[in-house]
């Protein structure tokens, strides 16, 4: 080889870094010459492929909340990227080879945990796996990726922490590790932290003031697997705030994480055995109800063509519209038609019999009319005689609205009445109507980051309608548990030691006391008093509050900026990391625009992509943005020149 060696920063060495690599070694063959060496540094003090969030090093109950066949880090047919599609096999099928369904993959050593290695050999494409399972395939991913790098390409991991960047537009970067003296220097750096915490806001800080006054327990959002729950001790009153997927993890920390366990009764009820060590857990939110169960079946007719009512033919049409665009007035309904369409796909293909026309003549007429329409409305009623088939938003995102309960007790019973219905009806391929559902609703998800980036939704809109209603929307319907939480939060709530609190739940404190306070509408007049507050739900971007010290340092140094939008309306700042939609590049202030070698991807910011891994043939959003980045980082590094030299080029990652 002959030249400098060109060399690549890479601050985080989760899944997102795992598959920025895996997009570098298919664009390789086409965008690199080999004719100098490569030199990757991944800096992050958790293992590479799993990271923090996704380590081995966690609690043996937590779970995905996906299917095994679900979870998937490679392209496939349906990736719409500009480099090459490499399939490989997702985590059901790569788990598959250690039962011996299935050829190896290589490289491929078992993993050293039995019971890890025990709950692959049982696995099958529609359970839910544990986090720790997950963790052995992002690792197996990430050595699978070292071993397709081309020859002269080679990754190197710091375990630490980057704490600074500096350098010049023009010329090398230095990244500070913790603990270290020598900087690593850098041609371009990719920040790639993935999801991080922050420290409390102001209404956190004075919950945990009132705590510390009081000798009492409060719980700022936390990532689950990190939280210290010691401190809440049996038979306490604790309020939960939140009642998504942190929830679900908290509570299961708390229950079966202290020695309670599940039982089966002939009924086919689940009970729950207690041990006595634990609290009394007071849950609710803004909606009131847990997120909706995740499905545990195939679709039953073939897969909808999507997208179809809003795909870039859509999102075109929008753009080329004059004035600000609203996200409820201008873009939902087309989201709506979308999902909608998808639902009443596999309704008509896989239970035509719950149908009174033809698939043909429902889909001509659904094509040209609007989803709030009254015709729209008409036709679904005429084709769709049962309302349970029929698709109503408004009933599913808010289903305590106008409710109120007498007691508590009957809100407790309303509330294990329809979390048992919505297991039951996910958990049934008779509906499975809902699957069509879901794909479209993920067809959607991945249509908006173009529209996000071009700058037409009103500040306001952002703020209330995409980040504020439509995120929770998307979380509440499509990113739940599965469905065997929910029966064991039946259980738990049967035994008394989940009680429901109701919607728009009001949390304050009784300084007379010294216990927090919970009241909602839902049941008036009812307040609940504890001695612990457990904020259920993860902490939320902020670049003036994160805890990671590297991007902490560039913000009060004026070399990044959060996204704030401002119109005349509406001044939305998101707590984000602003970057360039078209390639991820940082905005600097001071240089007035990106910053030609500072990369950022994923979580932290604006690009609003979703997971770093995703489900099968749904165009992953998140891929496409790997790609983008491999492609216009292979093409840069191979045109700069470089400041280091490196001999050696063996195809390697080593610890440092």
């Amino acid at each position: 080889m002959t030249g400098a060696a060109a060399v690549v920063v890479v601050v985080g060495a989760g899944p997102r870094a795992t598959g920025l690599l895996e997009r570098v070694a298919a664009n390789a063959p086409e965008l690199w010459d080999g004719s100098r060496a490569l030199r990757i540094h991944l800096v992050d003090p958790h293992p590479p492929g799993p990271g923090r969030i996704w380590r081995a090093e966690q609690s043996g109950l937590l779970r995905m909340n996906s299917m095994a066949e679900d979870v998937t880090m490679f392209t496939d047919e349906s990736s719409t990227v500009e480099g090459p599609v490499r399939p490989g096999p997702s985590l059901a099928q790569w788990a598959a080879q250690f039962s011996g369904r299935a050829p190896r993959h290589a490289p491929c050593t078992a993993p050293a945990d039995p019971e890890v290695l025990a709950e692959l050999r049982a696995l099958t494409g529609s359970d839910f796996p544990t986090r720790r399972v997950q963790s052995a395939y992002l690792d197996w991913v990430f050595r699978w990726t070292l071993a397709q790098l081309p020859p002269g390409v080679t990754v190197e991991w710091h375990r630490t922490t980057a704490t600074a960047v500096t350098g010049p537009p023009d010329g090398p970067q230095l990244v500070r590790l913790a603990g270290r003296t020598e900087p690593l220097t850098a041609d371009l750096v990719v920040l790639a932290q993935g999801h991080l915490g922050s420290r409390p806001g102001a209404g956190h800080r004075a919950h945990a003031a009132f705590a510390r006054r009081h000798g009492r327990f409060h719980l700022a959002p936390e990532f689950s697997a990190d939280a210290d729950l010691s401190e809440l001790r049996p038979g306490e009153h604790v309020l939960l705030r939140g009642l998504g997927l942190a929830f679900v993890d908290l509570v299961t920390l708390l229950t079966e994480g202290r020695g309670g366990a599940f039982r089966d009764e002939p009924d086919g009820t689940l009970r729950y055995l207690p041990s006595g060590r634990e609290p009394v857990l007071h849950a609710g939110s803004r909606r009131g109800v847990p997120y909706h169960s995740k499905t545990r079946y195939r679709l039953q007719g073939p897969r909808p063509p999507l997208p179809r009512h809003f795909g870039p033919e859509a999102v075109d049409a929008l753009l080329a519209r004059g004035g600000p665009l609203l996200l409820r007035r201008d873009v939902w309904p087309l989201m709506a038609k979308e999902i909608g369409y998808g639902h009443y796909h596999e309704l008509f293909h896989a239970h035509p019999g719950r149908t009174a026309m033809s698939w043909t003549g429902f889909a001509a007429a659904y094509d040209r009319l609007d989803w709030y329409g009254g015709a729209m409305a008409a036709l679904v009623d005429g084709a769709v005689p049962d309302p349970a088939d029929r698709l109503d938003f408004e009933a599913l995102d808010r289903p305590l609205d106008g409710l109120a309960f007498a007691s508590a007790e009957d809100l407790q019973e309303h509330l294990r009445a329809h979390v048992a219905r919505d297991v039951d009806r996910r958990e049934d391929r008779e509906f499975s109507a809902d699957l069509g559902a879901f794909l479209a609703l993920l067809s959607v998800y991945g249509q908006l980051p173009r529209l996000v980036a071009s700058g037409r939704l009103a500040a306001r809109s952002v703020a209330e309608e995409l980040d504020g209603w439509w995120h929770g929307f998307f979380s509440f319907l499509a990113s739940g548990p599965p469905g065997f939480r929910l029966r064991q939060l039946l259980a738990l709530s049967r035994a008394g030691v989940v009680r429901f609190l109701g919607a728009g739940v009001r949390i304050g404190t009784d300084e007379r006391t010294g216990t927090f306070t919970a009241a909602s509408p839902t049941v008036p007049g009812h307040t609940v008093h504890a001695t612990a507050l457990v904020e259920a739900y993860l902490p939320g971007p902020s670049l003036d509050r994160t805890e990671d010290p590297l991007l902490r340092e560039l913000y009060r140094s004026d070399a990044l900026t959060e996204e704030v939008l401002a119109d005349a309306g509406h001044v939305h700042r998101s707590g984000l990391l602003a970057v360039s939609p078209a390639d991820g590049r940082v905005i600097d202030p001071s240089l007035g625009g990106p910053h030609p070698r500072r990369i950022a991807l994923g979580a932290p910011t604006n690009s609003r992509s979703v997971a770093a891994f995703s489900r099968p043939r749904t165009d992953a959003p998140a891929f496409r943005q790997n790609d983008a980045v491999a492609r216009a980082l292979l093409r840069a590094l191979s045109t700069t020149p470089v400041s280091c030299d490196f001999s050696d080029n063996e195809k390697r990652v080593s610890t440092i």
